[in-house]
């Protein structure tokens, strides 16, 4: 079982600079417009911290958090140090995700695995598990992934289990996959008409929520040949992984997974989060 939890933090954040809302605090608005999601403040509290506690919770321990050249304020919530900063029984290490030069945003999220890969060679030889920074997933999820026996898998959620509209949820890519639970493909963005063709044997509909289990080794050449996503011009894991799907068809197990997953992906997300950990996390408990 993997101790090694590799956490995206890179990312420009546009979708939460650009939205809009009325339903919280001119501070919270002002976080959201200039800070990572992870952290900006819920329930008093930066977004990364519930994270991390599920994380702990989980067994998990080495924490390779990517952030931009730009993200020295991740150092005064989580250690000064590059690597090795104690929290709360977590070992905490940064991954620089550099911006290629003629860019803005950084190149993706195949990209921030790839810089953390190579900045700690070590995950080159082991198994870690990939997550989001905004996505809030249980003690039970990272679990789950991490005691599987495959090298590599994803958690493939029942779609009717997140308690999102069904316009944003309709925007969630579909998984494919074989009768043994084994990723075929990541569809983004069905036609109705192509819809039923993605149903699963159970009758149920399914996504990935972008948290997955990786084989270090066998992933990081597709890491490196990662091309171009041909429309948002970024190297995106889902590319990364169906490589390597479709030159070992067997090698990704989907484990079926039904609750419902948390995220900050707008400012209106912010009062939902806040709602959503004082029902469920009244206190963090990290001993």
């Amino acid at each position: 079982m993997t101790k090694n939890l590799i956490i995206l933090a890179g990312g420009a954040s546009s979708r939460m600079k650009n939205s809009h809302t009325k339903d919280v605090s001119k501070e919270a608005i002002a976080q959201a417009n200039t800070r990572s999601k992870a952290l900006i403040l819920v329930n008093e509290r930066p977004m990364l911290d519930y994270v991390l506690y599920n994380a702990k919770q989980a067994g998990l321990e080495h924490i390779y958090l990517v952030i931009s050249p730009q993200g020295s304020l991740f150092k005064s919530y989580y250690g000064t140090k590059d690597k090795c900063n104690s929290f709360h029984g977590l070992s905490i290490s940064y991954v620089i995700q550099h911006v290629p030069e003629k860019r803005v945003k950084p190149l993706g999220t195949a990209d921030a695995v790839l810089q953390a890969l190579q900045q700690y060679p070590i995950l080159q030889e082991e198994a870690f598990l990939v997550c989001n920074c905004d996505n809030l997933y249980s003690a039970k999820a990272f679990k789950t992934l991490r005691e599987t026996d495959t090298p590599n898998a994803l958690l493939n959620y029942d779609r009717d289990a997140l308690q999102y509209p069904m316009e944003r949820i309709a925007r969630f890519a579909l998984t494919k996959v074989t009768p043994h639970n084994y990723l075929e493909a990541i569809i983004e963005k069905p036609s109705e008409q192509q819809m039923e063709g993605y149903r699963g044997e159970d009758g149920r509909f399914r996504v990935s929520m972008n948290i997955f289990k990786f084989d270090g080794a066998q992933f990081y050449t597709y890491l490196q040949n990662c091309p171009l996503h041909p429309e948002r011009n970024e190297k995106e894991l889902p590319t990364a992984l169906l490589h390597m799907v479709a030159d070992d068809p067997d090698c990704m197990l989907a484990i079926p997974f039904s609750e419902h997953v948390p995220d900050l992906t707008s400012k209106e997300d912010i009062f939902t989060m806040n709602e959503y950990l004082t029902t469920h996390f009244t206190t963090l408990n990290w001993n």
